[in-house]
C-alpha cells in the first residue's frame, strides 16, 4: 500500500534528522524547502486524542501559569494510566472488587493520613509566609479531622479500628519518602538542619508540598474517571468511596494545595523546580506501586500478562507508521531519495536517474502525492455502503476494501515506475531509522517486552506497508527492542547497497495485512490456547483490528472511524470497555474477548496500551 495516505496529516518532515544522517558524507547537502509543503498537504484528516488528554497548545498555556499543572501533565500521561489500569481500580470501578481487598486498602489509608499530617506539620515549620503557614495549617486540620472520622469508616467496612494493622511495604515506601522529603533529605540539596535561613527552609516546604500534591491530584482524577460507573449502577458497592474523591470539596482541597505549590515555587530557580518535578514524579510512581501492590485474589481482565493463564500464548501485532512513529516512513524515504539525488548531482556523478521529464525529483514526488490523495478520497467514497450497518458486516467490509487494495497496488506501481526511489544508500536509510522518533510510550512498551518476554509466553509481530523493512529494523534496534520482534513489511531491492527503485511488494493493502495476520495465527500450536491483540490507527488496519481478539485503535484517523462506523464497527474507550469486561468476567470464563465482535477499543497513548497489556513496572 502506498504510505502516502498518511501524508494528509500536517506533520513536518524530520529535516534535521535526515540532514544529520547525510552530514558525514555530504556536509553541503540540504533539502529544498521551496515546495515540500505542498507535497505533504492535508485534506483535513487528523489524529484525534481522547478528550481527557491535553493538547500541546493547551498544555503550553497551562504550563506558563502553573508549576503544579505542568508537573501533573508531565506525570499523568504515563502514571495516571498505570494507576487506573491496575486490577484493584478496574475491579473497584466494575463494582466486583472483593470486600476483603477493599478492607485491606482502607486500613492502609490511616498510615497515609498520619504521614500527611506529620509532613504538613514539618512543612509549616519551614514556611516563612503567614498566608502559606495558614494554608498548610488548614490542610493539616482537614487531615486530622479525617483521621478522627477514620475509625467510623473502618467500622463501616468491617475493620476493627482498635486492631493495629501494620503498613504494607508499598505504604511504607511512600510514607518514608514523604517524611524524608519533609526532613530535607532530598538528592541535590542540603538537609533541613543545615538550611539556616528562612529562604532556604522555604525550599523544604516547597519540596514537601511537591511530594504531596500528586497524591491529591491523582485521587481527584480517578474519582472523576470513575463517576461514570455510578450512573450505570445506582447500587454500586463503592459509591461512597468514588463520590468522596469526585466531589467538589475534594477538588477544592486539591486546588488549594496546587495553588500553594505554585506560590512556593515562584522564587525557586530552574534547578530547584527540576527537583520538585522529580519529587512529583517519584510520588506518582509510589502511588502506582501502592495500587499495584493490592493483593487481588479474583479473576481480572488486566494486565493481560496476568489475565492470561501461563499456558496461554499472547500474540501482539502492531502497525508501524503513525502507530509507532510520529511521522510516516514514506516521507522519510522520499526525503532521503531527494537528498541522494542532490548529493549525486553535486558530486558530478552520472547516476543515470531518469526520474522525471522535468528533471525535478521533488516535483515528481509532489505530483504523485497529489494524485494519490485526490484518488484516495474518491476510492473511499466508492467503498462505503449507502446505509450504515446496525452491526458488524465483516464480509461486506472485506469486499469494500478489495476496491482499496486494487487502488493501493496501482499507486505503488506508479511510484516504482516513476523511479523516485532509486539511488538511496542503505546506510543512509539505517541512519534515518536510528533517528526516527517513536510515539511517546511506544519505546518503553517494546523495551519492557524484551525484558520480560522470557517470563511471558508471547510473540510480537509488526505488520507494515513501509516500503523498506530495514528502516523499521533500524528504528527498533536503536531503541534496544529489536530482539524477538518479527517484522513483516516490504523490502527495497538493492545493488551494491544502493536502491534500484524496485520494491519487493509483500504487503500493500488491508487484504495483505489480514492474510498475514491469519497465517501467523494459524501457525500457533493448535493445542495451545492463545489471545491476539492488534494495535493500529488507519483504515489499512481495520480488518486485522477486527480479526484480533482485542483490537486497539491508537489516536485513529477520521477515515478509520467513518469507514468502521458505516460497516457497523463500534469504537469504545479502552478503560470503560475493560470495566465492562471485568463485570462479565467469571471464574469459568476462558476469555471475555472475542474476535470479530465488532468492538474496537480506543486509546490516546501507548501508556494505556502498556498498562493494559503488560501492567506497570510493579505489576
Amino acid at each position: 500500500m502506498l504510505v502516502l495516505r498518511r501524508l494528509r496529516l500536517r506533520l513536518p518532515l524530520p529535516r534535521p534528522l535526515l540532514v544529520s544522517s547525510f552530514s558525514s558524507t555530504s556536509p553541503s547537502s540540504s533539502p529544498s524547502t521551496s515546495s515540500s509543503s505542498s507535497c505533504w498537504s492535508s485534506t483535513g484528516e487528523s489524529r484525534r486524542a481522547m478528550a481527557s488528554s491535553p493538547s500541546p497548545d493547551s498544555a503550553a498555556v497551562v504550563a506558563e501559569g502553573s508549576a503544579a499543572r505542568r508537573f501533573w501533565i508531565a506525570a499523568s500521561t504515563r502514571e495516571a494510566a498505570f494507576a487506573a489500569y491496575t486490577p484493584f481500580l478496574l475491579s473497584l470501578a466494575a463494582g466486583n472488587l472483593r470486600l476483603n481487598v477493599f478492607r485491606h486498602y482502607i486500613a492502609q489509608d490511616a498510615h497515609f493520613l498520619h504521614a500527611f499530617a506529620r509532613a504538613y506539620e514539618m512543612a509549616e515549620d519551614c514556611a516563612d509566609d503567614d498566608d502559606d503557614m495558614a494554608t498548610i495549617a488548614a490542610l493539616r486540620k482537614a487531615i486530622l479531622q479525617e483521621l478522627n472520622l477514620h475509625s467510623s469508616v473502618l467500622k463501616e467496612w468491617g475493620v476493627d479500628p482498635t486492631k493495629e494493622i501494620p503498613p504494607s511495604a508499598a505504604t511504607t515506601k511512600y510514607t518514608d519518602f514523604l517524611l524524608a522529603t519533609a526532613a530535607g533529605k532530598v538528592d541535590g540539596t542540603k538537609g533541613s538542619d543545615k538550611m539556616v535561613t528562612p529562604f532556604e527552609k522555604t525550599k523544604i516546604a516547597a519540596y514537601t508540598v511537591g511530594a504531596m500534591t500528586p497524591c491529591m491530584r491523582l485521587y481527584a482524577y480517578l474519582g472523576k474517571e470513575l463517576m461514570v460507573f455510578l450512573k450505570q449502577d445506582e447500587n454500586h458497592p463503592y459509591k461512597k468511596w468514588i463520590n468522596t474523591y469526585a466531589s467538589s470539596d475534594f477538588e477544592d482541597t486539591t486546588l488549594q494545595i496546587e495553588e500553594l505549590l505554585d506560590k512556593l515555587s515562584v522564587s525557586l530557580t530552574g534547578e530547584e523546580l527540576e527537583i520538585i518535578g522529580k519529587l512529583y514524579q517519584q510520588a506518582m510512581k509510589l502511588e502506582v506501586e501502592f495500587f499495584s501492590s493490592q493483593l487481588i485474589d479474583q479473576p481480572v481482565v488486566a494486565p493481560l500478562s496476568r489475565y492470561c493463564d501461563p499456558k496461554y500464548k499472547l500474540l501482539i501485532f502492531s502497525d508501524f507508521d503513525l502507530t509507532c512513529t510520529i511521522v510516516d516512513s514514506s516521507a522519510i524515504l522520499a526525503e532521503i531519495a531527494i537528498l541522494s539525488f542532490q548529493k549525486a548531482n553535486q558530486s558530478g556523478i552520472d547516476n543515470n536517474l531518469d526520474r522525471a521529464k522535468s528533471g525535478d525529483l521533488r516535483s515528481s514526488w509532489n505530483m504523485l502525492s497529489k494524485q494519490y490523495m485526490e484518488e484516495y478520497e474518491k476510492c473511499m467514497e466508492r467503498l462505503l455502503p449507502p446505509e450504515e450497518s446496525k452491526s458488524l458486516d465483516y464480509d461486506k467490509l472485506y469486499k469494500g476494501l478489495e476496491v482499496l487494495a486494487e487502488f493501493e497496488k496501482l499507486a505503488n506501481s506508479r511510484v516504482v515506475d516513476s523511479g523516485v526511489l532509486r539511488g538511496m544508500n542503505l546506510e543512509d536509510i539505517r541512519k534515518a531509522g536510528e533517528r526516527l522518533i517513536l510515539q511517546g510510550g511506544c519505546k518503553n512498551f517494546f523495551q519492557k517486552i524484551v525484558k520480560t518476554r522470557e517470563n511471558l509466553n508471547l510473540d510480537v509481530h509488526i505488520l507494515s506497508y513501509c516500503w523498506c523493512a530495514e528502516l523499521i529494523r533500524s528504528a527498533f534496534s536503536s531503541a534496544g527492542c529489536l530482539d524477538g520482534l518479527n517484522i513483516h513489511s516490504n523490502e527495497f531491492a538493492f545493488e551494491d547497497s544502493v536502491s534500484t527503485g524496485e520494491i519487493d511488494r509483500k504487503m500493500q493493502s488491508p487484504l495483505d495485512k489480514v492474510e498475514k495476520f491469519k497465517s501467523i495465527r494459524s501457525d500457533v500450536d493448535s493445542t495451545v490456547p492463545f489471545l491476539s491483540v492488534y494495535i493500529g490507527d488507519s483504515v489499512g488496519d481495520l480488518l486485522c483490528l477486527l480479526e484480533a481478539d482485542i483490537g486497539i485503535v491508537i489516536g485513529s484517523t477520521t477515515s478509520l472511524r467513518r469507514v468502521g462506523k458505516q460497516f457497523g464497527v463500534s469504537f469504545v474507550p479502552l478503560f470503560p470497555g475493560l470495566v465492562e469486561k471485568q463485570r462479565q468476567l467469571a471464574e469459568e470464563d476462558a476469555s471475555v474477548f472475542k474476535a470479530r465482535s465488532g468492538v474496537l477499543y480506543t486509546v490516546s497513548s501507548w501508556s494505556e496500551i502498556h498498562a493494559f497489556v503488560l501492567g506497570s513496572d510493579f505489576s
